[in-house]
């Protein structure tokens, strides 16, 4: 298995289906505030809760079915797991919940996207071997070009707010400290038992801090439950298989590919939101940021390979 996840076009098509399923969460987050007239702080981060706590129980159902046995966590890794789950999944999504409902769902994966820039760089200084070099540096200032090309046209009209992009660059930073932190627990690990905890853990949090802060989600309909249950199958898998990669693979080369992430984003937010999607800069993005990717897994190949 190890050798097939090493593989660029086996890292590309994950990595991009990971990125397409978090592109499709912007729309949905915001959907779901507008199906269960979700307005208040205390209401946000206890969908969220909600949102978390179901992809670890899907996750935990799943591995059972696959497994044939319950999914444990070995305890002496419960400590990491926990501490995984705070930052990746409360702190992350505390501020995510409450970022995204003050920005377009276009806008609010543009910017999200700074979580590739950010994880490249913490791993320049947390992960032995994981040095900068001219071509990361090369990728990254063409991934950033490529956030900046997306939104030519407008969009990024009315400046910044604390609450608004402040919150979804807090989120990025907070989701970049996490995919650190998966990557050194995930040596020896089963991804998927990480993950589960990681949701079941940090998304009980969520909810207790939704349910002390007066948080109240109106009744569900039959489509707001179907939504909410592909939103837990997002986080399920798009976690489980791209700690799957950073398992594997350096950071710096898994990384690059969340600049996938606003591309995706448009695409969806554009189709389901009716944000504005055709427009000239969306085509140079896609372009900048698939030169990044393939300038930083590029590797020439040396005298005599076949």
């Amino acid at each position: 298995m190890k050798q097939h996840l090493q593989n660029i076009w086996v890292v590309a098509l994950l990595a991009n289906v990971c990125c397409a399923l978090w592109g499709s969460a912007f729309p949905c987050v915001k959907t779901g505030y507008e199906w269960l007239d979700i307005h208040s702080v205390c209401d946000q981060i206890l969908f969220a809760g909600i949102r978390f706590t179901l992809a670890g129980i899907q996750l935990f159902v799943l591995y059972g079915l696959i497994n044939h046995k319950i999914c444990r966590i070995e305890k002496a890794i419960f400590p990491k797991v926990l501490r995984l789950g705070i930052v990746q999944t409360f702190v992350q999504y505390l501020f995510f919940y409450i970022g995204v409902s003050h920005v377009t769902g276009v806008k609010g994966s543009i910017i999200n996207s700074a979580n590739s820039f950010f994880m490249i760089i913490l791993a320049h200084f947390l992960v032995k071997g994981e040095r900068l070099n001219l071509k990361k540096i090369i990728g990254c200032l063409l991934g950033v070009a490529g956030v900046i090309a997306v939104n030519v046209g407008g969009d990024f009209s009315g400046g910044m707010t604390l609450t608004g992009e402040g919150f979804i660059l807090c989120a990025s930073l907070a989701y970049a400290m996490a995919s650190i932190l998966a990557k050194g627990l995930s040596q020896g690990q089963d991804p998927m038992v990480i993950t589960c905890y990681n949701f079941l853990l940090g998304g009980s949090l969520l909810l207790l801090a939704g349910i002390l802060m007066g948080g109240r989600i109106p009744s569900f309909t039959g489509k707001s439950l179907l939504l909410l249950f592909y939103m837990g199958m997002i986080s399920a898998g798009a976690f489980s298989i791209w700690t799957l990669l950073l398992k594997y693979n350096q950071v710096g080369k898994v990384a690059i590919f969340g600049f996938m992430i606003p591309v995706y984003g448009c695409l969806f937010s554009g189709l389901f939101l009716q944000e504005t999607l055709l427009k000239a800069g969306n085509l140079a993005a896609l372009l900048l940021v698939c030169s990044g990717i393939i300038i930083v897994n590029y590797t020439p190949k040396k005298r005599g390979d076949s």
